[in-house]
């Protein structure tokens, strides 16, 4: 059970509520502080004190003053005619993010919502009630607007939901859960969706699945390391000290660790002087990734507790303060960096993987066929690994550098931060199946040069990997082998950074 109260959630309790099913509960020193935000919005709808989002319009018409008569009604509207969504709907983990998020942000006692809105949102997550949200249509500032309109929808018996593995209409799955839906008051539907949570929701399960495949990258690189009787003498402690990146030496030193033991691996000067870059430049180049994955990781764990919405209320409702926390800026840039950090996982393997099956650079049976000429072997393997990479480009291409102004230019500047996020996420899916191309390849490599002579940790990964993918003994359908080991590559959580703590370091000259 995880305990929420608006300051301390962390990606990994993301990764356990939102990925493993773990539950959650609401501190009772954060719902305090949401009823006494609470009576601060009381207080000024029976003081009729003019109050962006409480007795007024939104945006544009935020000049508009509305009845104390109609400000129930303003909410319901709002979230009825922001609900504009399109597209084919969020993954539900990112969903269930998203529910989560926006509850966390909630308990922070800024937004001036009534406590059954946290519990409706808190059983959601606990039921397993995902709201099926469209990706697109939201310009990343204003808050996340179409996204967690459809979100809210759902809080009022409205919309539709993932349960039980199917699309059903909210009301019905209420119905059969005793759930009874809400009727938003004052201020409610405006505390709902002005917010990042869309966004950061699809960044935070992104940067997960991201960090995995960043120590999986490593494993698979040591693979192809053995198969293409790589020099482990790059990976020399001293080379990357000289430098002084952490990352770089990290890498660098799971590398070391992974091919511990390993008669496969070669030494400068034995077969040649030296590697080609996407060998010998593993840890620069996978360690800049991890210095982006760093950056991206401290945002997120920033905006995951941060008070997004608009207006805010201070000093128990005497400060109600607009401004404009609800700007995807911060998260914009980072998911920008982390599709760039991503892409290069997949561009330096892409380039192994030619190695492997290139014959012109190895000496290993052309295209890793096992009847040259008459099958082609992993050839076309090859040329999926390409085409993901260069849609992978397309992708990394900043959101961040465009704005559109809306609403009547009164919002002239917005981040496209839950556009940069979906490309992200689009990329992350790309960068496995690449990663699972060079897997298949490099598992026929070190197969072909003697699986008794890896080292026993790659060994070890290989064996387990045969289960999934078997050895290239005729040409077959390799699209069921190549989605097969992308979905084994996201389902495997193991530790990977202890993976590289145990093992012997293998020898290096001095």
């Amino acid at each position: 059970m995880i305990l929420l109260n608006g300051n301390t959630l962390t990606l990994e309790e993301i990764r356990r509520i939102c990925l493993e099913g773990e539950k959650a509960a609401i501190s009772e020193e954060s719902m305090k502080k949401v009823r006494k935000s609470r009576e601060a919005v009381l207080r000024i709808v029976e003081s009729k004190k003019i109050t962006y989002g409480i007795n007024t319009g939104f945006g544009k018409f935020s000049d508009v003053v509305i009845g104390e008569e109609d400000v129930n009604l303003l909410q319901l509207n709002l979230i009825r005619s922001h609900a504009c969504g399109v597209g084919d709907p969020f993954p539900e983990s990112v969903s269930r993010a998203m529910v989560l998020l926006r509850l966390n942000a909630l308990l922070k006692g800024y937004s001036g919502i009534r406590q059954v809105i946290a519990e409706q949102l808190l059983t959601l997550l606990n039921e397993n009630i995902s709201p099926l949200i469209p990706q697109q249509g939201s310009l990343g500032a204003s808050g996340d607007l179409a996204p967690l309109s459809h979100l809210a929808l759902v809080l009022i018996g409205e919309g539709r939901v993932l349960h039980s593995g199917k699309s059903q209409e909210t009301m019905k799955v209420f119905q059969k859960k005793g759930i009874s839906p809400v009727q938003l008051e004052a201020k409610e539907g405006l505390a709902l969706i002005n917010g990042t949570q869309a966004m950061t929701a699809m960044g935070a399960i992104g940067y997960l699945e991201a960090e995995e495949l960043a120590y999986q990258s490593e494993m698979i690189a040591a693979l192809t390391m053995e198969g293409l009787h790589g020099i482990i003498d790059a990976f020399h402690p001293a080379i990357h000290e000289a430098r002084g990146f952490q990352q770089q030496c990290d890498v660098a030193e799971r590398m070391r660790n992974l091919l511990a033991g390993s008669s496969l691996v070669t030494h400068q000067g034995e077969k040649r002087v030296q590697d080609a870059y996407s060998l010998r430049c593993i840890p620069q180049v996978h360690g800049a990734s991890w210095q982006a994955l760093h950056y991206v990781k401290e945002k997120l764990e920033i905006e995951i507790n941060a008070a997004t919405d608009n207006p805010l209320i201070f000093d128990d409702g005497r400060t109600v303060i607009s401004g404009g926390n609800f700007h995807g800026q911060p998260i914009a840039l980072s998911m920008d960096f982390m599709k760039i950090a991503a892409a290069e996982l997949a561009s330096i393997s892409e380039r192994r993987i030619e190695r492997l099956v290139n014959p012109q650079l190895n000496d290993l049976p052309p295209f890793l066929s096992a009847q040259p000429g008459l099958q082609s072997g992993a050839m076309i393997m090859q040329y999926c690994a390409a085409s993901l990479v260069s849609e992978n480009k397309t992708l990394a291409h900043p959101a961040s550098v465009d704005s559109i102004p809306s609403s009547a230019n009164q919002e002239d500047h917005v981040s496209m931060g839950t556009i940069a996020a979906r490309h992200c996420y689009a990329i992350i899916q790309n960068v496995r199946r690449v990663l699972a191309i060079e897997c298949i390849c490099a598992l026929q490599a070190a197969e072909f040069r003697g699986i008794e002579q890896m080292a026993p940790l790659t060994k070890s990964f290989y064996l387990e990997a045969r289960n999934i993918v078997p050895s290239i003994t005729g040409d077959r359908v390799f699209s069921e082998d190549i989605e097969r080991m992308a979905e084994w590559l996201k389902k495997k959580k193991e530790g990977w950074t202890a993976v590289t703590k145990e093992a012997d370091p293998v020898r290096l000259h001095s």
